[in-house]
């Protein structure tokens, strides 16, 4: 995982007001956060872009505009700081290349043990049959 540095004219922070129950200062104090963070026109590498945008996440916009909204906490600081953290580690999740996978197929030998397990099954179900006499006069 590489180490990214993310500027700070990388993201705009606005100030909100926080949704649910909060008690009287809840509609006078604007303590919840909105991160925008604008992948194409951010300082990221083209690689790291790419993926980021190919990613099926409903905070990324139609023009390509991550949103975060942090209101977890009652402060204003404490909710960009919980942003700001939460968008580093989105990134960082995304600079993560996994290795391709190879499709192979099963060997000779495992092919024969499974038609063998097969057999085996086939065999005792067959004997739960009803007992038929074929002596019938």
């Amino acid at each position: 995982m590489m180490n990214i540095i993310i500027p700070d004219v990388d993201y705009q922070l606005t100030a909100i007001r926080a949704q649910g129950a909060g008690g009287q200062n809840v509609n006078k104090v604007s303590s919840a956060i909105h991160l925008r963070f604008d992948i194409s026109a951010s300082s990221l590498n083209e690689g790291v872009k790419e993926r980021l945008l190919a990613l099926k996440d409903n905070r990324i916009t139609d023009e390509g505009v991550l949103v975060i909204k942090a209101q977890q906490y009652r402060t204003q600081e404490a909710n960009k700081k919980d942003a700001i953290k939460r968008l580093h580690e989105w990134i960082a999740a995304a600079t993560v290349v996994h290795a391709t996978r190879y499709a192979t197929k099963p060997s000779w030998g495992a092919r024969q043990s499974r038609l063998a397990g097969k057999a085996v099954r086939s065999g005792i179900k067959s004997m739960r049959g009803r007992v038929r006499s074929e002596d019938k006069y």
